[in-house]
């Protein structure tokens, strides 16, 4: 392995051009079925060319760093990167009752309000609103496969990279499956139930799949492999963190989003395990996961997590895990451009405003 690569700056270009590719072939199909069907499928399309790109950015650029020269199959895995973020993002919605995402309607939410706009009821459109999204993600998960099945590279290879997105869906799965557990309550959930669900829900398909499919990819030795897969975690609980810290008191002109949300959905987080240990959280223990909780509310319910020290405890947990983590990378014996990647990563994780 060497550092010498092709710019990223042409590979990017790459991706994009691919990825529209990709769409509008499954598009074309989709005109032969009905009008609906291709309104889905423009809609899927549409979030699909959106955002940041982060992992199929993150997944190019480690390629490149570990001097990995197959390109075509590196754009095509990092196109399903980006589809299978698509497939969970829709679920997720779905699972959250959530008809906004950063100021825009879900799936969910823009099939809904158009089928009542002519004239449907209410409940009937929204569950045509939920079929219509989980069949949408049902599409984009499998598109996803089919990329990575497709791979034009040594069946050892390819073989390796479809156990990586089986187990990453796997994961994701029971990620999801137990943060929709824990906001039941049913049960007392402690920090590390929290960390591990974390670990498993967002961690492994944002971070540990694209930096594993780009290493498998460019002929990385094993020991490499495992290195990188115990950093990406440590990275996705970072961003995570990260995350649920803005849920609660992000900016929502930056993050998109209401920071009552999370308070509504009684979404469990390191923040909430650890205020409920104050003495004040009974007084308030009634408004989280109340899903007609008042902005007036929120701002009470937030006002006790942030005077329990939650948020200065979090915040000092990120802290020390970017120091824990800069270290191991240093540590590691990964090529400079890859290490270098990696920190500002971290760096990137630990410090968003979105």
């Amino acid at each position: 392995m060497t550092d010498s690569a092709t710019p990223i700056g042409d590979i990017a270009f790459s991706f994009e051009d691919r990825l529209a590719q990709v769409l509008a072939e499954a598009r074309k199909r989709s005109r032969t079925v009905s009008a609906q069907y291709g309104q889905l499928w423009d809609s899927l399309t549409h979030m699909a060319t959106g955002g940041k790109l982060i992992r199929p950015r993150m997944l190019l650029d480690a390629h490149a760093a570990l001097g990995g020269r197959d390109e075509h199959a590196a754009v095509d895995a990092a196109c399903a990167m980006q589809l299978l973020h698509i497939a969970l993002v829709i679920h997720d919605d779905v699972i959250d009752n959530d008809t906004i995402r950063r100021g825009e309607a879900t799936i969910s939410g823009e099939f809904a309000s158009e089928a009542m706009s002519r004239g449907a009821l209410r409940r009937d459109a929204n569950a045509w609103g939920i079929a219509t999204s989980i069949l949408g993600g049902d599409l984009i998960l499998t598109l996803s496969h089919s990329l990575l099945a497709r791979l034009d590279i040594e069946d050892t290879k390819r073989r390796a990279i479809l156990d990586i997105f089986d187990d990453t869906v796997v994961e994701s799965a029971a990620g999801e499956h137990s943060d929709v557990w824990l906001s039941l309550h049913l049960e007392g959930a402690n920090s590390p139930d929290v960390l591990a669900m974390v670990d498993q829900k967002t961690a492994v398909y944002s971070f540990q799949a694209p930096l594993l499919i780009a290493a498998v990819l460019a002929g990385a030795d094993s020991g490499l492999i495992d290195d990188l897969a115990t950093i990406s975690r440590q990275i996705g609980v970072i961003y995570q963190l990260r995350d649920d810290v803005l849920g609660l008191f992000g900016d929502e002109r930056e993050t998109g989003k209401s920071n009552v949300s999370d308070l509504r959905e009684g979404k469990e987080t390191l923040l909430i395990t650890f205020a409920r240990s104050d003495p004040s959280w009974p007084e308030v223990h009634t408004l989280f996961g109340d899903r007609m909780l008042s902005n007036a509310d929120g701002d009470r319910l937030r006002k006790v997590i942030e005077e329990s020290g939650a948020l200065v405890f979090v915040e000092s947990m990120i802290t020390q895990r970017c120091e824990n983590l800069y270290r191991l990378i240093g540590e590691a014996a990964l090529p400079p451009a890859l290490s270098n990647q990696l920190i500002q990563l971290t760096s990137d994780a630990s410090s968003r405003t979105a």
